[in-house]
């Protein structure tokens, strides 16, 4: 049997920042140390953003953090990343001015 080659390239980010998203909401940014083929992965430096039910986000330091792989639902390289603005905002308020 020959072994799969895995769809998520890690090796690349191991010392750099990523931005860490788990089943249940939890976000998580910190510098990528170690990882298996199981996806667990190993964080330092890590700060969780926390969304209050206003709306509002915090940041608690959590230090170095294990995560567990199959809670891991996003793994994204910290350079590079930009927030752009979601093209369906607006959108009922479009619908309304031109009914």
């Amino acid at each position: 049997m020959s072994k799969q080659k895995s769809i998520l390239q890690l090796a690349e980010s191991l010392d750099k920042e990523v931005y860490v998203q788990f089943t249940g909401g939890r976000q998580l940014k910190g510098t990528l140390k170690g990882y298996d083929e199981l996806i667990n992965l190993v964080l330092d430096d890590t700060v969780e953003t926390v969304t209050l039910g206003d709306g509002t986000t915090r940041e608690r330091k959590l230090g170095l953090v294990v995560g567990r792989g199959t809670q891991v639902a996003v793994v994204e390289p910290g350079e590079g990343r930009e927030e752009i603005e979601n093209p369906f905002d607006g959108d009922e308020e479009e619908e309304a001015a031109e009914a």
